[in-house]
């Protein structure tokens, strides 16, 4: 068997975890390759050649049974971007805080090892949404997991974006910037607008203004089969756009639209846990004191 590991590292993961990792690894004889960028950070704690290393999505073929996630949501977001439509399960280990996607714990690297050597996981089949535009845009990765957004740069005036749903208009938002979440993506940037939360199978994309001028618009819920075309106006000459965590600025006069992509990421979940489970423990649902 043979896997990937992807990290950015950073302070949040100890010798001792990637330690503990690796030789859950090589006991259960899987073969791992080590991002390379990462390897350089941690390659201090091996003999040289220990390991192999990858570089790129060209380096992940189909001999590949899974890519392991090493840090939080925004790690395995960048993960993603390795993946592209090769099928390739992702694991998410989380060592960041809230982990909605990452949601195995760093106290749970021999279940989900034995999960992999035993294929006795779930995989989750997450809905991407892809961005199409006038000028080409984030090269071979304009798809995003969690939302797609345009957004105002830095200190500038609210911008109007004249929204677009199969052809038809919808609304003019005057407003700091717009969110087109999945379901996957409800739980992010579109909750902490007052969106609403999809399940993941639900088949829909959720429309979330950012901070808008009219108190009476409001996020909608659209079928995820919907084409959503903006046009934007300014006083800035320029805006941002983003794919999750990655943006590029561009000038007002691009045209853009978005829909959903027409393949899916695969989401490694141990048997046990569930979307309800993550949502109770992540949001405090139910502790309440006076329950």
């Amino acid at each position: 068997m043979k896997i990937a590991i992807y990290s950015r590292g950073g302070e949040t993961i100890r010798e001792e975890d990637i330690l503990l990792l690796l030789s859950e690894l090589e006991r259960r004889k899987i073969n791992c390759y080590i991002h390379h960028l990462f390897y350089r950070q941690i390659n201090y704690l091996f003999n040289p050649g220990q390991y192999d290393t990858f570089v790129d999505a060209g380096d992940l073929d189909d001999s590949f049974e899974c890519v392991i996630s090493l840090g939080g949501d925004g790690t395995l977001l960048d993960t993603l971007t390795f993946i592209r439509d090769s099928n390739i399960p992702v694991l998410g280990i989380n060592f960041g805080r809230l982990g909605f996607l990452a949601t195995i714990g760093r106290g749970e690297f021999t279940d989900a090892v034995n999960a992999l050597a035993n294929q006795t996981y779930v995989i989750d089949k997450r809905t991407l949404i892809h961005l199409d535009a006038s000028i080409p845009l984030f090269g071979k990765t304009p798809y995003a997991l969690n939302e797609f957004a345009i957004h105002k740069r830095d200190t500038s005036s609210m911008i109007r974006i004249h929204t677009y749903l199969n052809g038809e208009f919808l609304n003019t938002y005057w407003a700091d910037g717009i969110i087109v979440a999945t379901p996957t993506g409800s739980t992010g940037y579109s909750l902490s607008c007052n969106g609403p939360v999809l399940f993941p199978e639900s088949g829909s994309f959720i429309i979330t203004p950012v901070a808008p001028h009219n108190l009476n618009v409001r996020p909608i819920v659209i079928p995820d089969d919907s084409i959503v075309s903006f046009e934007i106006e300014g006083r800035s000459d320029q805006f941002i756009c983003a794919l999750d965590s990655r943006k590029e600025i561009v000038n007002k006069d691009i045209q853009l639209a978005v829909k959903k992509e027409e393949f899916t990421i695969n989401l490694v979940r141990l048997s046990e846990n569930s979307f309800l489970q993550t949502l109770r423990g992540k949001l405090s649902w139910g502790l309440d004191k006076r329950n």
